[in-house]
This record gives C-alpha cells, structure tokens and sequence, in this order.
C-alpha cells in the first residue's frame, strides 16, 4: 500500500449532510461531496493486510463476509491515494458493473470485513467507490464503449432491477443482442421504483440506462412478459432468456382489519411517489399521501426507513415503526465476529430525521400488531398492539411470545407494511414451466443460474429470494456468463 501506517495516522471519516431539517423539505440526495484531498487520506487508511478480507464476498456461519463483487478495493484505495483517479476507476469496473448505485445503497458488506476494523474503524470502501465513479462522470471519462463485435445472438433479459441490468450490460459486452422487457413505465426496477429519490437519485438511474442504450442494450418498458408479451414467444423469437424479475410478491399482515382503507404496502406507498414525483414533482397528486397524517410503519429493515423518511417529507403529523424483532447490540456480539458483517444496530437517514423533528427515534422494538380499528368511513384509525419476548420452543427454535397486559392502542390515519417480500410472483414462471424450490423461487442452482427448461437461466431475488443490490449484481453477472457460456461454448465473461 502506499501509506501502510496510514490507518493508525488517520481517523475514519465520512462526508457530511445536509441538515434533517434542511433536507426533508426536497426530494435530493443529502450525502455532501467530500474534498479530493480528504478521500485521499480516507484511502491512505487501507493498510497493507496481507489477506484483505473486504473483496471475498464469501459466506462465515451462516452470515455474508465481503464484497459478494469481489472489488478489489485495497487496488482502487492505493490509486486513489496517489491521485490515479482514471486508472482507480478502471479497476473498479473490472468488477462492479454500477458503481454509482453501490456505492449510494449497499450496507458495505465490504466494510464489515475491513482488516483495519479488528483495531480501528474501517476504511470507507463504499463512500470511496462512490467518489471514483461520480468523479469519472463530471470529468467525462464515462462514454458509450458497444462491442466491436456482433455474435447474431438474441438474449431477452425480464426485469431491468440491478439483476436484469447488471446481466444485460455482460451479455452485450460478449457481443449478444440483448433486449430488456421491464413492466413498469421506466427502467430500473427496485432501483427506480424501489428506493426513494433522495437515497438514490434517479437521474443516476437514467444516466447509467442511457449509457447502456448508447452501447446497443434495448429497452422495451411498459411490457409485461406474461401477460402483454406472451411467454412461449421469448423460446421462439430468443436464443436464450434470463429471468430476472425479482421477488416482488410483499408479505401481507392478515390480522382483524386488514381490509380498512389507509392500509397499504410499502411498495406500493414509495412506486407512487416515485412516479408523480418524476412526472410532476407531486403536483399530479397520483400518490398517497402522508401529509396530516399519523403514520405507522411495520417493519424496521431499509424498506421502512424509506417510508419513513418519504412521510416525513409529505409533511405528516407523526410516524412510528413497530418492529417484532428484538433491537441489535450497538456494537458486536460474541456471536458475530469479525469477519462477519456487523449485526448492529444503526440510526438510518429516515430515524435521524424523525429524531430530530419529534425528540426521539421512531423505532419501536418487540412490538406486533394484532388488530387495525377502522372509523365509519372505513379509514384505519387505530393500530393495536402487544409486546412480544422471544423465547425457545421445544425444538430449540426462538418464537415470540405476548406479554401480558403489554396492549397499546397507536392512533393511525396511515399503515404501511415493510415487512420484506415472499417471493416472485406466478404468472412468468408458470407459463415458462420453470420449477420452483421450497421457498417459491426459480430453482436454478447458484454458480450455474440455468433452470429447468432449456435456454433460460434466472439471477437475483428471483432466484434467490430478497436480497442486496450487490448480490443482485453478483447474480446477473454470474447468469450472463453461464448464458454465454451456453450460446457460444467458451465465455470471457468473469
């Protein structure tokens, strides 16, 4: 390394943000760009660890340990920290397909797994690779690179999440004709409809789309294979399909009340307001709004912090996430060592905000729902709830548990459930014939990806449930060189 006492000299550090109060009242990102200079010290703090664990994307008991890419940071860290910014960047593509939406939205798996971290704080492996790539942006050293040679081969991609997108960008770097068929009214998927403009700002999405477009990728939107496109007609019209269509059945809450207005899905809150945000800056009114509102998220993973920070930013009256699992430790677990990535608990954009605009975090933990109360009009008005402790069942499995005169009534003019996703949804699979595994999803073996009708392969959280971002690209990309690999006989494709 360049600076191989580097991480004993400096402290980690972070760019800034803009204030909670300055930044709920616009939809931008609120990251704020760090100084070249400072980034270089950041990087100086890569020691020289022998056996970097960060790029191993590998599995440790059960739990992620590294980049599941495989960047090879401790490379990209040393050319940062001489000022080789361009030649930083050519490495960091060698492996990420997108950096500028890893780099915004990924945990930092890689982080996680920093040597540096047994004895300091880690190296800023994510805010890094997100400086390299935005920095070959504004310079200008991102432009259109389409293969200079054409196979004839025809590849369909479904879904153009960050799998679809990730498998298509490879497949027509071999030189296959690639078309990408999205349902929605704009490429992206999760990326697009699936996390809110201030977290990953959209003109980002379209820039990378744009690029792909430039480089010969087609784009068919508003086109659901299955149903405006029939199914059979991808075995007859393409050498070979990869499903890619992520695992967007939501998980539902099927308690006394379910059915009262008001109560709706995450998924279906943040699409919305994505979309009349892009259409209209919310002046179209084609979503639902959090503004007056007492607000009740279930759910405490990323998906609620997103609804929160979205209500907050409608102006509601207050906002609450309840979530049954029990609060991480601040720090490590013995059971979660090093490398492991840290089961911590962390206060996220969308809790400082309400933190700073209430008095305190909204997340309210062990807590379930049991029953929504409804007003005459059939609005949710009332969330009712019970405490729960965890506790082991005669097979040793942990199960919650009431607690005993634990009842709290929540008022609520909004529920929204963030509580993950089951699965794809049917109608694609069904029609293809492709088998499924115990959980619903395509069963296509991970490293191999091809499932059980000849020529179509399935990646991401199609195949293997929900998931990262990173690991999506880790799938469309493995799925593009097995498709490769199939059409062609030998790949080049990583």
């Amino acid at each position: 390394m360049g600076k191989p006492t580097g991480f004993m000299e400096y402290q980690r550090e972070l760019p800034g943000d803009r204030s909670p109060a300055a930044r709920i009242g616009d939809w931008d990102e609120f990251h704020l760009p760090m100084p070249a200079e400072a980034l270089r010290t950041q990087a100086a703090r890569c020691m020289d660890c022998g056996i970097p664990f960060c790029h191993t994307g590998i599995m440790v008991g059960g739990m992620a340990s590294g980049c599941p890419i495989h960047n090879l940071m401790p490379e990209c860290n040393e050319l940062v920290y001489r000022g080789l910014w361009r030649e930083a960047l050519a490495r960091l593509l060698k492996t990420n397909n997108f950096p500028e939406f890893t780099g915004r939205v990924c945990p930092a798996l890689c982080e996680g797994a920093c040597t540096a971290g047994l004895a300091t704080a880690p190296v800023t492996v994510k805010n890094l690779e997100c400086a390299i790539i935005d920095r070959a942006y504004g310079e200008g050293w991102i432009t259109p690179a389409p293969p200079l040679v054409r196979t004839g081969k025809k590849v369909a991609v479904i879904g153009s999440g960050p799998s679809g997108l990730a498998c298509a960008d490879q497949l027509n770097k071999a030189g296959h004709l690639v078309t990408v068929f999205e349902r929605a009214d704009r490429t992206g998927g999760l990326l697009m409809y699936g996390i809110p403009n201030m977290k990953l700002d959209k003109r980002v999405v379209g820039r990378r789309v744009d690029l792909m477009t430039a480089e010969g990728v087609t784009f068919v939107t508003n086109t659901e294979v299955g149903k405006d496109y029939p199914a059979e007609k991808l075995l007859r019209e393409f050498d070979a399909a990869v499903l890619c269509g992520g695992a967007t059945k939501p998980r539902d809450l099927p308690v006394e009340g379910r059915s009262l207005k008001g109560i709706v899905f995450a998924v279906d809150f943040l699409r919305a307001n994505t979309r009349s945000l892009l259409d209209s800056r919310l002046a179209d009114g084609n979503f639902i709004s959090a503004a007056g509102r007492d607000v009740i998220v279930i759910g405490g993973g990323d998906t609620g912090t997103d609804c929160a920070g979205t209500a907050l930013r409608h102006r509601c009256s207050s906002v609450n996430q309840l979530e049954i699992m029990p609060q991480a430790p601040w720090t490590r677990a013995d059971n979660n060592p090093w490398p492991q990535f840290p089961r911590v608990c962390k206060v996220d954009y969308g809790q400082e905000e309400a933190a700073a605009l209430y008095g305190s975090d909204p997340r309210h933990y062990c807590v379930t729902a049991t029953k929504f109360v409804g007003d005459a009009d059939g609005w949710v008005k009332e969330v009712h709830t019970v405490n729960v402790e965890w506790v082991r069942d005669e097979k040793g499995a942990l199960v919650p548990r009431e607690v005993p005169g634990s009842g709290k009534v929540w008022p609520a003019r909004l529920v929204l459930l963030a509580m993950g996703f089951l699965g794809p949804e049917d109608a694609l699979l069904t029609q293809l014939g492709v088998e499924r595994d115990g959980r619903s999803n395509a069963k296509a073996e991970y490293g191999r990806f091809v499932t059980n009708v000849k020529g179509v392969f399935s990646a991401g959280d199609m195949r293997r449930g929900q998931s990262l971002v990173v690991w999506a690209i880790n799938e469309g990309r493995g799925a593009a060189r097995e498709c490769d690999r199939y059409l062609m006989g030998p790949t080049r494709l990583a």
